[in-house]
């Protein structure tokens, strides 16, 4: 049996709290703003990787839409299955690592929202290669011309938040853009040890086109703020629109 990773860890302990997080209150608002961009026909499918207790999910299927959402936590699937069959929807529940899931048919759309996998690394995963084996699968799982949203760590906040102190003493890796740090799941538990990656755009535009699809757009993307308006130096998260090539 696979040892669990330290995100699959943290998300088993934090499941039970994740929706009392602050940034999951504009469930409504987000989905309606990603559909705008995503323009998917009327049933269709779409894959939500990193899909946590399923918000999103659960919001797309009361729209009609059929949705496979995707998580590494068992506990955060568990949780999202009980919120599903509350709301009277049916979704598609998928426990995998984004690094590793395929699926027996193309989607025609994606979402990866609020960290979901992407940038979430491992203790000895490849800041590089990482990042690229979740643009394969979801390029493989997407139906050509099919679109895809993402908001990820900004890795210019990264950078403007970090000093030289912090280089020293292992917490930031201004080479990988990687964040070194402590969280604990829920209060009263113990810290596990996690390592998250920022992105730059000039980045996610080669690496998406390494995998055949096109960054369409990129703006300021932080949990709340979600609008189409130009990427702010300090803000923790961006957001990607991308495309797979006809």
């Amino acid at each position: 049996m696979t040892e669990p990773t330290a995100w699959e860890k943290f998300f088993d302990a934090h499941a039970e709290v994740y929706d009392q997080n602050v940034f999951t209150a504009n469930t409504v608002f987000e989905v309606a703003f990603v559909l705008e961009e995503l323009n998917v026909p009327a049933g269709g499918v779409i894959l939500d990787i990193g899909c946590g207790t399923g918000r999103h999910a659960i919001a797309l299927a009361r729209r009609g839409f059929s949705v496979i959402g995707l998580d590494l936590s068992t506990a955060m699937l568990a949780k999202a299955a009980e919120a599903a069959d509350k709301a009277g929807v049916v979704v598609e529940w998928k426990h995998s690592n984004a690094m590793d899931f395929s699926l027996s048919k193309q989607v025609d759309a994606v979402i990866c929202l609020c960290e979901g996998a992407f940038g979430l690394l491992g203790e000895a995963d490849d800041p590089i290669e990482h990042p690229l084996s979740i643009l394969r699968n979801i390029s493989e799982s997407l139906k050509p011309g099919g679109k895809a949203i993402f908001t990820v760590l900004n890795g210019a906040a990264m950078l403007r938040k970090h000093d030289n102190e912090d280089v020293a003493a292992g917490r930031f890796d201004p080479v990988n853009l990687v964040e070194s740090s402590s969280f604990a799941p829920q209060e009263g538990l113990p810290e596990i040890d996690v390592r998250e990656r920022g992105f730059v755009a000039t980045e996610l535009a080669l690496l998406f086109r390494m995998v055949g699809m096109s960054v369409l757009s990129i703006w300021g993307g932080t949990a709340g703020c979600w609008e189409r308006k130009p990427l702010d130096l300090d803000e923790i998260e961006l957001m990607l629109v991308a495309e797979k090539t006809p």
